[in-house]
């Protein structure tokens, strides 16, 4: 049975999860609360078995995140995010399982902080992305993005966004790297939906592996030491029954049967 949450909608669709910011009527900001039911929603992804890839949206078609709730932060002076970071997501560093953003709308501030801790994103033809930290005096601290941004478009695309404070559209968006798609505003989810059904037709655990290797290495700045790196999940997939069906039905001529196992 599905969580009963009051600011998230947890949607399960056999081993997809479908996670929806559920706060419209602020545009899907988040506040102490919605905090700590996503981080919930992603530990009980992370947990279950039965689950290998989740999308990640916003309610409504006006809004993915517009990042804090600032009018319930001025209210209640709460800044209490659990360990795993903004949304539930920008601190978790154990997260295997493929995330893609299906990004409906505004993409702002906190917003952009959860879409850079996905690992693929679709976009709709009026979705914007911006970090407007900068024009109120602050940075966008905190959630990872001034690490991560660098490292997803390159540094002087990352700059321009960071320090002009500027809002780009989805055309731009995609043109310099920040989501993989742009599509018409009703065609978000299908879209997140079919890039979801070609990671689901590859082995979990050598998806699993492939992400952890590429995460992973990137902490290191000699390529040589990554390449003798030990890979915990890369061991598991090695080991695994699916690493002898995956052969067994390419000589077979028939698809393979995964089981995680």
């Amino acid at each position: 049975m599905a969580p009963a949450y009051e600011f998230c909608r947890y949607e399960v669709e056999g081993p997809l999860l479908v996670l929806t910011l559920d706060r419209p009527e602020v545009l899907n900001a988040l506040h102490r609360d919605a905090h700590f039911e996503l981080a919930d929603a992603f530990d009980r992804f992370n947990q279950d078995a039965a689950l290998r890839v989740a999308i990640v949206t916003g309610s409504g078609d006006r809004a993915f995140c517009v990042g804090s709730d600032l009018k319930a932060l001025a209210r209640t002076g709460d800044h209490q995010k659990p360990a795993t970071g903004f949304g539930g997501i920008t601190h978790r560093f154990d997260l295997w399982k493929p995330l893609i953003a299906a990004v409906n709308g505004l993409c702002l501030g906190g917003g952009m902080e959860i879409l850079a801790a996905c690992d693929l994103a679709v976009a709709a033809e009026h979705a914007r992305f911006g970090l407007p930290e900068p024009r109120v005096g602050l940075a966008a601290l905190g959630g990872g993005l001034l690490q991560r941004l660098p490292r997803q478009i390159g540094m002087k695309h990352a700059m321009e966004l960071v320090l002009t404070a500027q809002q780009v559209d989805a055309a731009r968006a995609l043109q310099i790297g920040i989501v993989n798609r742009v599509v018409p505003a009703g065609e978000v989810l299908p879209c997140a939906r079919a890039l979801a059904a070609h990671l689901l037709e590859c082995a979990p655990l050598a998806v699993q592996a492939s992400k952890q290797v590429m995460l992973e290495s990137l902490r290191r700045a000699d390529l040589s030491s990554t390449l003798h790196e030990n890979y915990p999940m890369a061991v598991r997939m090695l080991a695994s029954q699916d690493a002898i069906e995956g052969p067994r039905a390419f000589a077979d001529k028939r698809r393979p049967h995964w089981t995680g196992q």
